[in-house]
């Protein structure tokens, strides 16, 4: 992330204005103009975590992949399966290359006019392209250009029900959708709290965040996202996911639906042999020293060499955490390589923190 006076030529999502005048500091993020936060990241991640925040996730690619043949297009390049879905129910799932890394994570939601995805910012070129080159006769693909706010928190669903009453029934599953008018709501999020994911027109996400402002809910930037989705033991393309890795080795294997055996999905040779047997494993640490871990540090345990992917301060744990690639069996106490000085963690399992309850013990 960068100034944004350093990038002119960035993007604006339809809440620009709303971000500014709530005092967002405004940066470049995969080529558009986000708020890092709105003045403290650690109350906006207390927020989500005990009442209620938003997230302008605008930047975010939706493409509708539309024919008769969507179905087997999808269940060739994802390697979740999406045949598994009923309709308007939704999935996590990983885009594989032929060596078995990822290109991208993503969400597929199956609507009664076909499929939606919705995929990385930073990832949309080669997401498209890829695509393009897996395509069967009679596809399209539309990407749809739509604003989406993320309402998270033990409350976001009552309070976006009291500002537009009737949005989220009560008993709507997680991963499902349901449409109201223009408005595609999906029971996901990013950061280990209830909530949901809106997808809607440009000046109805207006209003919208107007009214969940005035409802007392906390705008919260990409800082508290950041912190947010690394305590729920959440990946973050680029880092803890990327080309060159399996997701066998990225904290996502449940992801790949291996039944039935002759669905070949693009880089099931590649990852099969590894099954059950990764050598490495991506898991969590939490510090027990001073110091902050952060990505690329070198960690040091009985079993070998790993690296830290993802690494910060825990406001919830009130100590530093981080999700490392560690040799399969490396367990309990550990060393990271901080400025040259070695400095004693703990292996533990994520997720950290889910539905504001503490899952691991801090030092």
């Amino acid at each position: 992330m960068t100034d944004l006076t350093e990038a002119a030529t960035t993007q604006r999502t339809a809440l620009y204005a709303e971000h500014v005048s709530a005092g967002g500091k405004m940066v470049d993020f995969a080529g558009w103009a986000m708020p890092v936060n709105y003045g403290s990241q650690i109350e906006e991640h207390s927020a989500v975590r005990t009442h209620a925040g938003m997230f302008d996730v605008s930047h975010m690619t939706i493409i509708d992949v539309q024919g008769v043949d969507a179905e087997a297009f999808l269940r060739n390049i994802v390697a979740h399966d999406v045949a598994k879905l009923e309709e308007w129910g939704a999935l996590y799932g990983a885009l594989l290359n032929e060596q078995g890394g990822v290109i991208d994570d993503l969400i597929v939601y199956f609507l009664p006019e076909g499929y939606r995805c919705v995929v990385n910012a930073s990832t949309r070129d080669k997401v498209l392209a890829w695509f393009a080159q897996h395509a069967l006769p009679g596809m399209t693909f539309v990407e749809q250009d739509l604003a989406m706010i993320a309402v998270q928190g033990p409350r976001a669903i009552d309070l976006l029900n009291e500002i537009r009453p009737g949005s989220v029934p009560d008993d709507m599953p997680s991963f499902s959708a349901i449409r109201k008018a223009d408005w595609l709501i999906g029971c996901t999020g990013y950061t280990g709290e209830e909530g949901v994911e809106i997808m809607l027109p440009a000046a109805a996400a207006v209003s919208l965040w107007q009214d969940l402002r005035a409802a007392g809910v906390q705008p919260a930037g990409l800082g508290a996202r950041d912190t947010l989705r690394l305590e729920a033991g959440l990946n973050l393309y680029g880092q803890d996911l990327d080309e060159v890795t399996s997701p066998l080795a990225s904290n996502i294997a449940w992801t790949v639906t291996w039944k039935p055996t002759e669905r070949n999905f693009v880089g099931r040779s590649a990852i099969e042999a590894l099954r059950g047997k990764s050598p490495m494993l991506l898991t969590g640490l939490v510090m027990r020293d001073k110091g902050v871990l952060r990505r690329g540090q070198k960690v040091t345990t009985s079993a070998g060499d790993g690296i830290i992917t993802s690494g910060s301060y825990s406001p919830s744990l009130s100590c530093s955490i981080a999700l490392a690639r560690l040799p399969r069996g490396a367990l309990g106490e550990c060393q990271v390589d901080i400025r040259g000085k070695l400095k004693v963690a703990r292996i533990v399992k994520p997720p950290f923190v889910r539905h504001g309850k503490i899952l691991v013990g801090s030092e």
